[in-house]
């Protein structure tokens, strides 16, 4: 007996691997996916501008990276005794408003650098709620005003419109970033995911139209454009998977075997062979780092050292293009 709905997923045509540089911008599942990438030692930069919910803060972002937009003091306002920017996740945000500045166009600077010999492109869609600047808040503190903000940084509720974006204003700004992508970067692909972390403060019939609009899109543009794929987070968690046992306890976050399983399917359709050969090797080197001795000055753990010194130094000669700079100093005291 099948107690599992069954999902196909479609491997990708060109499947990603060492060779490909991986640029991730989205929700907080996108971190999932890159933190697990990176461990491996995928070539990978995630959210330069911190996490990103709604379609129209993403696509304005990527578009800024191919620009390299570079911000100036006119773009941040100061609050709650930092300097920030309402198109920046908090990460960004400093007391010392030049170093907020730095920060920003810092990582303005890599994005652009990055995509533009970028292979791939995963994009996770959180929620098609924005948030809009309102007139008392541009005269509490002088910032001007924005279309759209992409975090709002817990300021006040009266400061905000709450607009849930339309299928057809999602759909003509996703599909002028993605002519914009491929101008900037012919080999580019894209992969689209939706987070399957419930918004629930928007009330759960509200983010189910929420992320059935992003849906609708996304399959959209899949249909429109080459090279652009689907890979589905979202319905292996809220269909396959389907049980608030694989949630936090919250209720709205995917715990960690949620996470681990849409992992483990997105390797399988969307790593190429060798790679994931290669990462079952590197693995091992990755977990044996993490290691924590009670007895440090045994010979046992004095060997289990050396004797992964010497595995991670043949990877390196292996892999010359990998980096276990870390490993290597872990492995080396």
């Amino acid at each position: 007996m099948d107690f599992q709905l069954p999902i196909k997923i479609n491997d990708l045509p060109n499947p990603m691997g060492y060779q490909d540089k991986i640029l991730l911008t989205g929700s907080c599942f996108t971190e999932h996916i890159g933190n697990k990438l990176q461990e491996l030692k995928f070539n990978v930069l995630q959210n330069p501008n911190g996490i990103l919910f709604d379609p129209l803060s993403v696509a304005s972002s990527l578009v800024s990276y191919i620009q390299n937009k570079q911000y100036a003091e006119e773009d941040l306002f100061y609050f709650n005794e930092l300097w920030q920017s309402w198109q920046h996740h908090s990460i960004f945000s400093n007391t010392d408003k030049a170093a907020c500045l730095a920060n920003i166009n810092e990582s303005q600077n890599r994005a652009h650098d990055f995509l533009k010999t970028a292979g791939y492109i995963i994009i996770t869609l959180g929620s098609s709620f924005s948030y809009r600047l309102t007139e008392q808040a541009t005269m509490v503190i002088g910032s001007k005003a924005a279309a759209g903000v992409a975090n709002c940084h817990r300021a006040p509720a009266q400061w905000f419109t709450k607009h849930l974006i339309g299928i057809e204003e999602t759909n003509a700004v996703l599909d002028n970033c993605i002519h914009q992508l491929k101008r900037f970067n012919a080999r580019l692909k894209i992969i689209f995911t939706v987070s399957p972390v419930r918004h629930i403060r928007d009330g759960v019939t509200e983010n189910n139209r929420s992320k059935a609009r992003l849906i609708e899109v996304v399959h959209n543009l899949v249909n429109k454009f080459d090279q652009l794929y689907y890979f589905p987070a979202y319905e292996l968690v809220i269909d396959v998977l389907r049980d608030y046992r694989f949630y936090d306890v919250d209720m709205v976050h995917p715990n960690y075997p949620a996470t681990a399983f849409v992992l483990e399917k997105f390797i399988a359709s969307c790593i190429d062979e060798p790679s994931r050969q290669m990462m079952e090797e590197i693995k091992k080197i990755v977990i044996a780092a993490k290691h924590k001795p009670f007895q440090p000055a045994t010979n046992a753990h004095k060997q289990f050292m050396l004797t992964h010194l010497e595995k991670t130094r043949d990877l390196q000669k292996k892999y010359p293009f990998l980096h276990f700079d870390e490993e290597l100093k872990y492995f080396s005291v």
